[in-house]
């Protein structure tokens, strides 16, 4: 396919070092070799690669693409997409790319069966795909900041490259009393009756494959989180009298890694939104919103945690 003077393809394995050297030119900023292909390996989904990107000549310009996963609503399996990557490169922006990507996509998400869209934009690609791409506004998440008092062992090694891997192996060695048997957690969404993320199996290997993080037990409680400049909370399977108690736990177990606060963020709708409230003060995040393509699941009954985003 071709636009105004741009050629579109859609993204395929063989154009995975296209959408890393577009990456790197974005934002300057290198990333392994294989991560896309692990990002956009959806095969548990039965739908791979779905997303276009625009070259000029042979150069890679822009990139729109989204992840298959499957939204658990009253116990039906609904094919769903999270919309994802959104990049243009410096030389090539306000020429309607993004617009003309993110509508060739929600196409393809429609041929192959994607009956549902959801993503987190920021404040500033909000108007786009409310204005212009007919999306809805579903909640609202907030973040919350608790404090740990600590050696910042996490952020001295992000400064020194050479002590990288000497810190992964010391919070390995660390967490090794607290680890669960297996990776993620149940959707806690799900569980106060909100469609949601369905985290079997198959999701969460594919979600651990590529980007790190850990499921610990404190106590009777289960918690999701990975490590970066902080302890940020991916979900948590919390009865609603545990919170009080496991927080000073989390506290302890980031002071002896090394962490300067826990980080939690929560849909302003839910329960952990407002246990959260009696420990820290809400910050405004951002928005979760939603595109119906034939499920219409309703928009104020879908919820998420930031264990499902693809950053987590």
């Amino acid at each position: 396919m071709h636009n105004a003077g741009y050629r579109i393809e859609r993204l395929t394995e063989e154009r995975l070092p296209d959408l890393t050297r577009l990456h790197e030119a974005v934002y300057q900023k290198n990333i392994t070799p294989d991560f896309f292909k692990r990002k956009y390996n959806t095969a548990f989904t039965g739908v791979m690669y779905v997303g276009f990107l625009a070259y000029d000549g042979n150069r890679p310009a822009a990139f729109y693409g989204v992840i298959p996963c499957f939204i658990d609503c009253k116990g039906e399996k609904v094919l769903a997409a999270q919309s994802a990557d959104t990049m243009t490169h410096p030389n090539h922006r306000g020429k309607g790319l993004f617009i003309e990507l993110a509508e060739l996509t929600y196409q393809l998400c429609r041929n192959e069966g994607i009956r549902t869209l959801f993503g987190f934009p920021n404040q500033n690609s909000l108007p786009g795909f409310v204005n212009k791409l007919d999306w809805q506004i579903g909640g609202n998440m907030e973040c919350f900041i608790i404090p740990v008092k600590t050696l910042p062992l996490q952020k001295l090694a992000d400064k020194f490259p050479f002590l990288k891997n000497l810190y992964n192996g010391f919070v390995k060695r660390r967490l090794k009393p607290y680890l669960s048997p297996r990776n993620g957690i149940r959707n806690s969404v799900i569980d106060e009756g909100y469609a949601g993320v369905k985290r079997d199996p198959d999701y969460v290997d594919y979600k651990t494959n590529y980007t790190n993080s850990f499921t610990i037990k404190v106590d009777t409680t289960l918690v999701w989180f990975k490590i970066n400049d902080g302890l940020f909370i991916g979900d948590i399977d919390l009865a609603l009298n545990d919170l009080d108690k496991i927080i000073p736990q989390l506290q302890k177990i980031a002071g002896k890694l090394g962490l300067q606060k826990i980080i939690f963020q929560a849909d302003k709708r839910t329960v952990l939104y407002m246990l959260l409230k009696n420990h820290a003060q809400p910050i405004p995040s951002f928005p979760t919103i939603i595109k119906n393509l034939g499920a219409d699941l309703p928009v104020h009954k879908m919820a998420f945690t930031f264990a499902d985003i693809d950053i987590f």
